[in-house]
């Protein structure tokens, strides 16, 4: 069950607490952007140095909120990581490993879902996953994701370039007539 008016600044799961970054969040999020096994799939290498995570943290704060729909994922009062739209309508995720495999994600996904399209006036919601990062895209899939295109050499992180899956689920029915 979730609890949240679309414009409300968090929400509430049975598990979780979704909410807007702060900048106490700091290290609870630089402790899941410096994790080698969180970031395999990242736009980015790991964080090695705390302002690293202190810009990503500015940016998360200072998105515009017509433009933007992230929270922070709170688990027993300790922030595990972060779900939403940086960028509307692109939806995106990541937890710290020692959280995964127990249902968090799926938690915060269908309730990121469920606002976005009560929140903003789309027709989909978009993702962008690497093809090797088999987890997410079964979540996505499980969500109703449908892959739509495949793109080669789209992300340089460090040295290396990678590959994109481009996934889309279309705006419910129920949701698109009000």
């Amino acid at each position: 069950m979730m609890r949240s008016a679309p414009d409300s600044e968090e929400i509430l799961t049975s598990r979780l607490r979704l909410r807007r970054a702060r900048v106490r969040d700091l290290d609870d999020l630089h402790a899941v952007f410096a994790d080698p096994r969180a970031m395999r799939y990242w736009s980015t290498p790991p964080h090695v140095h705390l302002d690293q995570t202190r810009a990503f943290l500015d940016a998360m704060m200072a998105a515009p909120a017509e433009a933007s729909d992230d929270f922070v994922v709170e688990h027993e009062g300790h922030v595990i990581g972060k779900a939403g739209c940086w960028r509307i309508p692109e939806v995106g995720f990541i937890l710290h490993p020692d959280y995964w495999g127990r249902g968090l994600a799926h938690e915060a996904l269908v309730a990121i879902i469920d606002r976005a399209f009560a929140r903003f006036p789309i027709a989909a919601l978009e993702a962008d996953v690497d093809p090797r990062n088999a987890p997410c895209l079964g979540l996505l899939s499980k969500l109703g994701f449908e892959e739509v295109r495949r793109a080669t050499r789209t992300t340089k992180v460090g040295e290396d370039w990678f590959d994109s899956v481009y996934l889309s689920l279309t705006r419910p029915r129920a949701t698109a007539a009000g």
